[in-house]
């Protein structure tokens, strides 16, 4: 997922292109709805309870994240209804520096839930001992794939795929096959048609170099960037610059290279702001083996939680299906539970790899830094 720009990150972009310029949808509800609260029938021969204060006004909730989280209103107030809550959301940054500004504030959270923990800062945030374990109502249902914290302290929210998105009109009209792996991208038909974003400013970028580690192992993944270095590859600060500014694909872009670093969904959502002008995708993606990184985006209740009993209500909520049918339409990502019913564009458009990337958390975790520097010695010096 997460995150320059996870999973709300083409929703917004591309609104902001098309002006100038975050889960799907099964409505079978759970025998019982995370929604209401279970409250235990009173023993007949029980001395009946005092009665209990009622707070004059809703509790507050609330959910720091990246700046790239959405949710529709009306999904919010479902929940605040519900529960006679606020919800306040405290956007912090991108996925890093929101992580980044959880560690410094650990003891004193400034919120209750934290949502936008991928898996290349998973292990990072499990290490700093930042969250309480808790079990989620329907836990059971989401794919153990993407469960991977055996104590329930980061629980999976949603997922998406780091891709290499093509211009089809430019090779269309060139008579030249796209790209299918990540070797094409080497050879000299494809010489300076391939903009990257930096992986140590951009959430793309760094999923795309994890991609070629995952790939071409330790040993050959930096001859594969010195190879694209020769083929001149260009590199930009972040998905926003590279997709609009230098992608031929984009709508509006001025741009003239028409391979770039994306999403599997981009060619999705290029459709579907189009406002009907385009009923199928003007571009595509590479999705041959090792091409796409799988990023998985997870929330938590923060150590301290002011409103730990409310935090858990929402953690049991964003797993609904209510709130995970809400996700494609907002993120442009997918939802983990695998009865969430997608919109049909979605179902037609938004293309899954058959075969991601995938590194271990603790080894990205171990080496993130070392191979970020190892990048920049050899990409940007």
């Amino acid at each position: 997922m997460r995150r320059c720009a996870r999973w709300g990150w083409i929703l917004w972009a591309v609104l902001g292109a098309l002006a100038a310029c975050t889960t799907p949808a099964a409505t079978p509800t759970p025998s019982r709805s995370p929604l209401s609260p279970v409250s235990p029938l009173p023993s007949p021969t029980a001395a009946p309870s005092p009665p209990t204060a009622t707070p004059s006004g809703p509790r507050e909730l609330v959910l720091m994240t990246h700046d790239s989280f959405s949710a529709s209103e009306e999904v919010i107030r479902e929940f605040e209804q519900r529960y006679n809550a606020r919800v306040q959301i405290l956007k912090a940054g991108d996925a890093g520096a929101a992580l980044n500004k959880a560690i410094l504030a650990k003891g004193a959270p400034l919120a209750d839930v934290f949502f936008g923990v991928d898996n290349t800062f998973f292990s990072r945030a499990l290490r700093e001992d930042l969250f309480e374990p808790y079990r989620p109502q329907g836990l059971e249902e989401i794919p153990p794939a993407f469960r991977l914290d055996p104590e329930h302290r980061l629980i999976p929210i949603d997922y998406g795929d780091v891709c290499l998105n093509y211009d089809k009109k430019y090779f269309r009209e060139k008579g030249l096959r796209p790209p299918e792996t990540l070797e094409d991208l080497i050879r000299p038909e494809y010489k300076g048609l391939l903009v990257v974003e930096n992986p140590a400013t951009s959430s793309p970028g760094l999923a795309f170099m994890l991609a070629t580690i995952a790939h071409f192992g330790e040993e050959r993944w930096l001859d594969f960037w010195r190879a694209l270095k020769a083929n001149g590859v260009k590199v930009t600060e972040g998905w926003e610059e590279a997709y609009y500014k230098e992608f031929s694909g984009a709508t509006g872009s001025p741009g003239t290279r028409p391979i770039v670093v994306s999403y599997a969904t981009s060619p999705a959502a290029e459709v579907y702001f189009s406002g009907g002008r385009l009923s199928e995708p003007p571009t595509g993606n590479v999705l041959g083996k090792d091409a796409c990184f799988r990023q998985i985006e997870f929330a938590g209740i923060l150590k301290g939680a002011k409103n730990r009993d409310l935090a858990e209500r929402w953690m049991d909520y964003m797993i609904s299906l209510r709130f995970q049918e809400d996700i494609p339409l907002q993120m442009f990502v997918f939802p983990v539970h695998p009865k969430a019913k997608l919109p049909d564009f979605f179902v037609k458009f938004a293309e899954v790899p058959p075969e991601p990337a995938r590194l271990d958390p603790a080894r990205i975790d171990a080496n993130r830094e070392r191979w970020i520097q190892e990048w920049t010695d050899l990409m940007l010096r």
